[in-house]
């Protein structure tokens, strides 16, 4: 007799597919899981050692941004101290200047003729002063004009004073530029 097999070995058979199938399938998702979760620890990871990279960075960014204001510090000091060695420079050599100046005024000043009032603003001085008659402003100018160490007197105003206010009769204002003679012409 033939054995016949009645058993629903199509059913067990699928069955089994099935079971292959769901284990198949939860392997891959447990897999895939394990995947993401290894691929996000290493994007994390990544991005904590980018962030420790930007913060290093940032530290090192601050730290040269102070040393970049301590050397605009010192730059901004350097430029005060040049410019105060060249204030100190101009003052020691032109220290003879002003008594040159002050001897040069006192040779070239007429008789009958004083100041009473010499102001310098640049090389421009401004003169006041008082005199006996306009022949001696007139002197005075020309001297001025004479001498090596001024150039171009200009004269702004004569009044004509009464006796009982100055002894001079005339009040005088002026101006005459200061130059430099040239070496050659200079009695040092």
């Amino acid at each position: 007799m033939a054995r016949i097999n009645l058993l629903p070995w199509r059913e067990e058979r699928r069955e089994e597919r099935r079971k292959r199938f769901l284990l198949a399938l939860i392997g891959v998702l447990v897999g895939s899981v394990g995947a993401v979760l290894i691929a996000d620890q290493i994007i994390s990871a990544a991005i904590e050692r980018q962030t420790a990279r930007n913060d290093y960075i940032g530290k090192q960014i601050a730290q040269v941004d102070e040393r970049i204001k301590q050397i605009s510090e010192l730059k901004a000091r350097r430029q005060q101290l040049v410019e105060r060695m060249r204030i100190i420079q101009d003052l020691q050599g032109n220290r003879q200047l002003s008594g040159r100046i002050f001897d040069q005024l006192a040779r070239t000043l007429p008789d009958g003729v004083y100041f009473t009032d010499v102001k310098m603003v640049g090389k421009t001085l401004s003169i006041s002063g008082a005199a006996e008659s306009n022949n001696r402003v007139s002197e005075l100018m020309r001297n001025l004009d004479a001498s090596d160490w001024f150039d171009a007197p200009s004269l702004n105003e004569v009044k004509a004073t009464s006796a009982d206010q100055l002894e001079q009769s005339n009040t005088f204002e002026l101006t005459v530029r200061q130059t430099q003679p040239k070496v050659g012409e200079d009695d040092r």
